[in-house]
């Protein structure tokens, strides 16, 4: 009788999960857009406003990566590190290190790839009239 009395709920409640995730995929269907007209639904208007700030964001990354041994997070540095560990005997630390130094040279060609691509994102927004947002607005500090 105990398991009578918790079966029923759960069961109910699982038919009634499928009976929510039914309606709700058969509310996916996509509005029909007019010829030559780009839809909106999928974010591309969203994206095209954030372009400069993705873009900085990406230039910045590169620009770090790729800078002197006294920057912060440059591959460089890692670098050095990773010889000063190995000259001190510290493998561990070195083979930590290194690990390391393998992903973030690997995100230099990722940024890179990135950039490229956002070229194209880019001059497709310019092409069906999507405004990108001011880059640099100054913040009111008047209040």
């Amino acid at each position: 009788m105990r398991t009578t009395r918790t079966a029923v709920p759960a069961a109910a409640a699982v038919v009634a999960l499928l009976a929510a995730a039914g309606t709700a995929a058969a509310d996916t269907t996509a509005a029909p857009t007019a010829p030559g007209k780009a839809p909106t639904s999928d974010g591309a208007r969203a994206l095209c406003k954030r372009l400069p700030a993705v873009d900085a964001r990406i230039d910045r990354a590169l620009a770090r990566l790729n800078g002197p041994a006294t920057e912060r997070g440059s591959i460089a540095r890692l670098q050095q590190r990773v010889t000063n560990a190995q000259a001190k005997g510290d493998t561990a630390v070195a083979d930590y290190l290194k690990d390391r130094l393998t992903f973030r040279t690997s995100l230099v060609p990722t940024l890179n790839q990135r950039s490229t691509d956002l070229d194209a994102v880019r001059t497709w927004c310019g092409a069906q009239h999507f405004p990108a947002k001011a880059e640099g607005k100054a913040k009111d500090t008047s209040k």
